[in-house]
């Protein structure tokens, strides 16, 4: 019996921006897509229930074995996020990575990323791509096409808590589907942090449009007075400033990508709530309960997720779950997003491998219509079978 040999496609970072991993129109248009399919359940993530956002291993913050790794900084881990999405992307894969905020001291970012995808019957890999530029596109391209949706038409102020790739990245989907925004403020860790004055430049090359780039000394003045808000924020818990319903103006839309601390949780009964997966944060409250109420260190534990902060209303009976929004079911119409001008809308946004794998799939498909990436041959035949 004669078996197939397997080659697979290998996209460098190169290859990748060759083949339009920047290209945020269509990345909004691919996520979108994505967020259809999910509503239709045409898709698989990991864990029993099929929405988990990924296998996390985690470091101890201390260890009697000499040389083990540690949780020494914010982000300090390997996650492995399989998952399957149907319709006319049909591929399984996962992304996998590792992060360790150390990694800037060696001037490399603090996560590196690959994509995998795979075929659905044979499980044989189609493709291996570099994937920090896929996923901060994809990160960024969410908030942006659920904007469409949710944010006024006629925002002028965009607000960016975290100015760093994600937001840069998130920035460039903004501007494509929020034509009329002239102001941008920015809140770094320090007014004129490194990453602040980046973004700042970045801006006013690209973007002249924007009249006005406010950098901002605190939290507050970040929040106050903008029509959308996009908070992608990576740092510990002991250096989070706590959000205020009261800095946020009637009709802001509000997208958090990362951290959200909030402990006057009855103050979202006031806003509308909408999330990408409520499945996913009801699996991070449940694996936050299973690690007690403080760490190994006697310090109290606080989950610091807005879409977290919702599944708490629910399951403390604050709120029904259906007053819970579904991007999904805005994307396919089954409800309305924003229904009025003065409304203020709370949208988490965690990030699922799906989102991955659809841009990484039509990057994948231009690829090959360019003849761009390197074919490398996985067997001629197996050696065993």
């Amino acid at each position: 019996m004669s078996y197939p040999k397997i080659d697979f496609l290998y996209l460098n970072e190169e290859d990748m921006i060759k083949a339009g991993v920047l290209d945020a129109k269509k990345c909004i248009d691919t996520m979108r897509d994505t967020m259809y399919l999910f509503g239709k359940h045409d898709f698989l993530l990991g864990g029993p229930k099929a929405n988990e956002h990924g296998l996390q291993m985690n470091f101890p913050q201390k260890s009697d074995i000499e040389g083990f790794p540690l949780d020494d900084g914010p982000d300090r881990r390997f996650m492995a996020m399989p998952a399957y999405l149907g319709g006319r992307f049909h591929i399984a894969g996962q992304k996998y990575y590792g992060s360790n905020s150390h990694n800037s001291s060696l001037g490399l970012p603090r996560s590196i990323l690959t994509v995998t995808l795979s075929d659905v019957d044979t499980g044989a890999p189609k493709a291996i791509m570099s994937a920090n530029l896929l996923s901060s596109m994809r990160t960024g391209a969410m908030p942006a096409m659920a904007a469409t949706y949710l944010a006024n038409k006629d925002s002028k102020v965009l607000s960016f808590i975290g100015p760093g790739v994600i937001n840069k990245c998130a920035l460039m989907c903004y501007m494509e589907v929020l034509p009329e925004i002239t102001t941008v403020k920015l809140r770094g860790s320090s007014k004129n942090s490194k990453t602040a004055l980046a973004m700042k430049k970045f801006i006013e090359e690209n973007y002249p449009q924007v009249k006005e780039i406010i950098l901002c000394d605190s939290l507050e003045e970040a929040c106050r007075d903008a029509d959308v808000v996009s908070e992608a924020m990576s740092v510990t818990k002991e250096n989070m400033e706590e959000f205020k319903l009261e800095w946020f103006k009637k009709g802001a839309t509000v997208f958090s990508l990362g951290s959200f601390l909030y402990r006057k949780y009855e103050d979202f009964l006031n806003t509308t709530m909408v999330v990408d997966n409520y499945g996913m944060y009801e699996k991070y409250m449940s694996n936050f309960k299973a690690r007690g109420p403080v760490d190994e260190f006697g310090n109290k534990r606080e989950w610091v997720i807005m879409g977290i902060h919702f599944v708490h209303l629910v399951e403390t009976g604050a709120v029904p779950r259906e007053k819970v929004l579904n991007l999904s079911d805005i994307v396919m119409n089954k409800v309305d997003g924003r229904k009025d001008k003065d409304e203020i809308v709370m949208c988490s946004i965690g990030g699922m491998a799906l989102e991955d794998l659809s841009w990484g799939y039509d990057c994948y498909q231009r690829a090959i219509g360019l003849g761009i990436g390197q074919e490398l041959n996985l067997w001629e035949k197996p050696y065993m079978n």
